[in-house]
């Protein structure tokens, strides 16, 4: 079956094979559009446009210059090189054992730090704080609803809610508090350079290891990597003996 031809300059066809080589080759943030028609009608028309240019440089004679001759000869340095280089990487490989192997080794490397999923309300005052605190304490309002009401900060709107953070991630005299605080516990007022809090922990998960399922292909990029710096090193030095003039 013959290739579907979208356009043709000069007697050239251009093809539906010729552009999707086009849209393969695509910056990849604009790789999520290749599908898009419109998107493709404009990949079309820069692939004509790139035809109607070459067209014009064949009918300038501009292949005959030196400027042409250096670029193409540097161009096929480069495919060369890149091809070559692609050739010396086949066979780089890793294989499971070496990825758990290494994973055994440096289990340490995968320590995932404590982290808190807690709610808070911010005031102004301290004594703002303490009346939302007490009417809290005595059944008068659920915390959400509090900081729904009272919070001056934009988690408000979520019920106080801010999420996971691990440590580093919120200032001290907060983070502290957070940490060491019962889960559905409330404390406060915590006093911080934003104002006076009360914080409620709604969850924590304490320091671990991430498993090895979760960081194996991970280790298993890194390995591959480190194979192919070695590799490239090496046949380097072989073609510096070989070609390389002393």
């Amino acid at each position: 079956m013959s290739e579907k031809v979208l356009a043709t300059v000069a007697g050239q066809p251009i093809t539906e094979e010729e552009l999707q080589a086009f849209l393969n080759n695509v910056p990849r943030e604009q790789q999520p559009y290749i599908n898009n028609p419109q998107f493709r009608d404009q990949c079309l028309e820069q692939l004509i446009s790139l035809h109607l240019f070459a067209q014009m440089g064949e009918e300038m004679k501009l292949e005959e210059t030196e400027e042409f001759q250096q670029i193409l000869k540097n161009a096929k340095k480069d495919i060369l090189a890149q091809l070559a280089m692609r050739e010396t990487m086949k066979g780089v490989e890793v294989s499971d054992e070496e990825v758990k192997a290494y994973y055994d080794a440096n289990s340490q490397q995968f320590k995932k730090g404590a982290t808190v999923s807690a709610k808070h309300i911010l005031t102004d005052s301290e004594e703002k704080c303490q009346t939302i605190l007490e009417s809290i304490l005595n059944g008068e309002k659920t915390f959400e609803d509090s900081a729904k009401e009272f919070s001056t900060c934009p988690s408000g709107t979520r019920g106080g809610d801010l999420g996971q953070f691990g440590r580093g991630q919120m200032v001290k005299e907060f983070e502290d508090v957070a940490f060491e605080a019962e889960i559905g516990e409330v404390k406060g007022p915590v006093k911080t350079q934003f104002g006076y809090h009360l914080i409620k922990v709604e969850n924590r998960t304490e320091e671990s290891v991430a498993s090895f399922d979760e960081v194996k292909e991970t280790i298993r990029r890194s390995l591959v990597q480190q194979k192919q710096n070695a590799k490239y090193m090496e046949q380097v030095n072989v073609l510096k003996e070989k070609y390389l003039e002393k």
